[in-house]
């Protein structure tokens, strides 16, 4: 995506498309946020319905979603895979703003998921292959133990991505932007769409 032009100095509420403001918003918080601008809250439902929630990375993005990646065996790998469809929120609390993203969910191909796992650091590269994500683990010992037993195993060469290891992306069919206003006399604007498909989005303005 390239940046918006249109709104550097302007009302954000009278943005017309949702990807172009993320993208304006998300370089602001590149600039301004100390730590991870990359951060996301990610929730799921497991399969009684519970809703599951953690922080990951975004890891890409373009106008067909929101791409992090995981172990397939995970807790959420297994939840998506059951059901899905998942939501994100991005809270930058240092520029009083918050992205929330909501939509069906589908797995990257195996060549976007091998480009990426190259540029990983190698160490990270082992530890997808090391780490059983989600499972009980007996000690930090048998995880170092696993640790050694890849590096050994891959001590020449790439290291190839696990199977076990792909991406997500989040095809939005909801985008809300919300901006601190004081007395909690917020701006907020949500985008919305009939389907991941669909090219026209619906903007309205929401009370606070």
């Amino acid at each position: 995506m390239e940046a918006s032009e249109e709104l550097i100095s302007g009302d954000f509420t009278a943005a017309t498309e949702p990807f172009r403001l993320f993208e304006e918003w998300f370089a602001e918080a590149k600039e301004k946020e100390p730590r991870d601008p990359n951060a996301m809250a990610l929730a799921t439902v497991d399969a009684d319905g519970l809703p599951d929630v953690r922080m990951v990375l975004l890891n890409q993005r373009d106008e067909r979603g929101f791409v992090f990646f995981t172990n397939t065996g995970s807790a959420k790998g297994c939840e998506l895979a059951a059901v899905p469809k998942a939501a994100v929120v991005f809270h930058w609390k240092s520029m009083n703003r918050q992205i929330r993203v909501r939509g069906p969910v589908e797995v990257v191909s195996d060549e976007e998921a091998d480009a990426y796992f190259l540029t990983r650091p190698r160490l990270s590269q082992i530890g997808a292959w090391a780490s059983v994500q989600s499972r009980p683990l007996e000690g930090r010992f048998a995880l170092e133990a696993a640790v050694a037993k890849y590096t050994a195993q891959y001590a020449l060469g790439s290291v190839p991505r696990p199977p076990h290891w792909t991406g997500f992306r989040i095809r939005p069919v909801q985008i809300e932007f919300w901006h601190d206003r004081p007395f909690r006399l917020h701006d907020r604007i949500v985008f919305r769409r009939d389907s991941a498909e669909a090219t026209v989005w619906n903007k309205t303005r929401l009370y606070p």
